[in-house]
């Protein structure tokens, strides 16, 4: 079962956004921690939500950075200003990205720009949501764990999405944060999205695959539970297989990756024509996928 609304995953488990974009309070017995912060647009959402369902804001001492796409890392400034003793986490190479004004500056563009498109255009003007240089943390790697009293997290490298990407597993309630790297639940698709180099990206859903999931908490499209959530995985290997294939024969039939990147985005606007990503996001996104799978193919051939 997928659920798109606000609220409570499982115990001490909370969603939170939207369907577009959202993210997650882990609610320990000692404290709390923020794992991913979705869009900027959401910061009215995000405070309304928390006051709704009773989630204390000054409990948050920790917040994790599962990979660092614009779309995934609106809200840290908002918190982090607003909590200033609260630390920040997130991969080496996800800082290695935070401290470049280029990347920066193309993330407070597109938060903008979103904000815009879903009717908040003086978002950025009620909250300070822009990224700067002030935004300093720690880094988290395979097999790190952060605690929050009765409820904790594992992290987990998963490359290929982004080389940053990274997810979070909490043991005891079996769920799983894989933000993009777990594949996108899309209404009743799932959408590979291996970015940055899709053989990790397949290779990083065999790992996620060893898993026992009960709850899967995925960043955009909400959350999963019971047998839908353990099937999760493995339907996302399938689809990630089944992808591939598309882009290998669209590639051979187009004879370029421009061809190709033109091609595959108009079939993915037709069939997803209200999916939250705009075009020229989405043809980089595609042009970097199939280079991969085109350099691949070389190699093979």
């Amino acid at each position: 079962m997928r659920i798109t609304e606000a609220g409570k995953v499982t115990e001490g488990i909370w969603f939170l956004g939207s369907e577009e974009s959202g993210l997650y309070l882990v609610e320990g017995s000692s404290s709390s921690m923020l794992v991913s912060s979705g869009m900027s647009w959401l910061a009215d959402d995000v405070l309304e939500q928390m006051k709704r369902f009773n989630l204390d804001e000054e409990r948050i001492e920790k917040i994790l950075i599962l990979h660092a796409h614009f779309d995934h890392i609106g809200l840290v400034p908002l918190f982090t200003r607003r909590l200033p003793e609260a630390k920040v986490y997130g991969a080496a190479a996800a800082w290695k990205a935070i401290g470049d004004p280029r990347i920066m500056e193309r993330v407070n563009h597109y938060n903008r720009k979103m904000a815009k498109r879903y009717g908040r255009p003086n978002i950025f003007e009620s909250y300070d949501l822009e990224w700067r240089d002030d935004i300093k943390g720690f880094t988290v790697s395979e097999g790190d764990r952060l605690d929050c009293g009765d409820l904790g997290i594992e992290i987990i490298e998963i490359p290929g999405h982004s080389p940053c990407s990274i997810a979070a597993y909490e043991p005891s309630t079996k769920t799983l944060f894989p933000s993009d790297g777990g594949g996108i639940p899309f209404k009743d698709t799932i959408i590979p999205s291996g970015t940055f180099n899709y053989t990790l990206f397949q290779e990083s859903l065999e790992k996620l695959g060893l898993l026992e999931v009960d709850h899967f908490c995925a960043d955009h499209g909400g959350y999963i539970k019971g047998e839908d959530a353990r099937q999760f995985v493995r339907k996302a290997m399938d689809a990630a297989r089944d992808f591939r294939k598309l882009m290998e024969r669209v590639y051979r039939r187009s004879g370029s990756v421009e061809a190709a990147v033109g091609r595959l985005v108009s079939i993915a606007l037709a069939a997803r024509p209200d999916y939250f990503l705009n075009r020229d996001i989405l043809e980089g996104i595609y042009l970097q996928m199939i280079r991969h799978v085109a350099s691949r193919m070389g190699e093979a051939g």
